[in-house]
């Protein structure tokens, strides 16, 4: 019997943990009819499914992996790939990664959008029992501590990429040291009047930390945050062409920007063009990421090593399904770089004193 790492007596009886049977008799189906449930079976109601899903809950039910493979007729471990968005860059270029590195493991990766917080609840509470993982790669977004303590208890390992530095292996960049890589080279330029177009994620912390470090570059050389020169868009092109929009509303616009990340700059040239302003001429621009379209707009922009980023997960998680312990796999900080082009030099155009 395996061993409940919660220390918990398991609701299925006394001593033992609950299996299918218990889960089939507190949700009043039969068991056939209940691992069709927990499988997703398209041939089950979705009444009957909330019904077996609310009684494994009840039960702290989870399936046993080994006998998950061979009702399966396979010995292949399972990845659980946990992300927040499908359309952007970032997502499907660290998935690129991931699979380089997991290249030639006897492993199945399963994909799963968590769009919002209801969603990653769901996903942390009934994945378990509707299949059980032996590893879960969560992409962009930090787990809390229930989340952590549910992962633990289930034994399943965690790998966490493109977040923060979490307590289990992650692999990720500095935010804040990439912030600064911007506004520091705006700096050196001679800019002081310095917006930012911030974005708000309320699943990841980036944005709070290139935000952090937009100020504390403006702190270093003597100037206090003005208000107006941080504006919060939504993510992507239209988000940055909106709010480059407002600060050219402004009585005193900025001589330079900087965007969280290249697409939203890549809005923000769009609106300055079409304005007739001299984009690295009359404003300065930069953004993160070194995305595709950066090279194509000659966007100067801070480079961050995503599919590197997938590659190193996909290592570490090979190491922990080999049976090396959290603490044997290092996390890692990878470094980011500032790639010169032609959206940004000194001041001379709108806004320049």
């Amino acid at each position: 019997m395996a061993h409940d790492p919660s220390g918990e007596t398991p609701r299925g009886g006394p001593g033992r943990r609950a299996g299918l049977d218990d889960v089939a008799r507190l949700a009043g189906v039969s068991a056939s009819t209940a691992s069709r449930a927990l499988s997703n079976h398209p041939q089950v109601a979705a009444s009957t499914r909330d019904r077996v899903l609310a009684a494994a809950a009840d039960l702290h039910y989870v399936a046993s992996p080994e006998a998950s493979r061979l009702a399966g007729g396979a010995s292949r471990a399972r990845v659980a790939v946990v992300v927040p968005h499908l359309s952007r860059w970032f997502f499907g270029t660290v998935l690129e990664g991931l699979e380089a590195g997991l290249r030639g493991a006897d492993v199945d990766l399963l994909l799963f959008l968590v769009g919002d917080v209801d969603d990653r609840r769901a996903f942390f509470e009934h994945l378990p029992a509707r299949r059980r993982v032996d590893a879960a790669v969560v992409v962009g977004f930090e787990v809390d501590e229930a989340e952590q303590e549910r992962l633990r208890v289930l034994g399943v390992h965690v790998v966490s990429v493109g977040g923060a530095r979490e307590p289990f292996p992650s692999v990720t960049v500095d935010d804040h040291r990439a912030g600064r890589q911007a506004v520091d080279h705006l700096v050196h330029l001679g800019h002081r009047r310095i917006a930012m177009l911030a974005a708000h994620d309320p699943a990841d912390r980036g944005p709070e930390r290139r935000s952090a470090a937009y100020r504390d570059a403006l702190a270093d050389v003597g100037l206090a945050p003005d208000d107006d020169l941080l504006v919060r868009v939504e993510f992507g092109g239209p988000g940055g062409a909106d709010g480059m929009g407002r600060l050219l509303g402004l009585r005193h616009p900025p001589t330079a920007v900087f965007a969280y990340s290249d697409e939203i700059a890549a809005g923000a040239v769009r609106t300055l063009r079409r304005a007739g302003l001299r984009v690295g001429g009359d404003v300065s621009v930069i953004g993160v990421d070194d995305h595709p379209v950066a090279e194509v707009l000659d966007l100067t922009t801070v480079a961050q090593p995503v599919r590197e980023q997938g590659t190193a997960a996909g290592r570490m998680v090979r190491a922990l399904l080999d049976g090396r312990g959290p603490a044997d796999v290092p996390s890692e900080v990878l470094p980011t770089r500032l790639v010169l082009r032609g959206t940004t030099a000194p001041p001379t155009g709108v806004g320049a004193r």
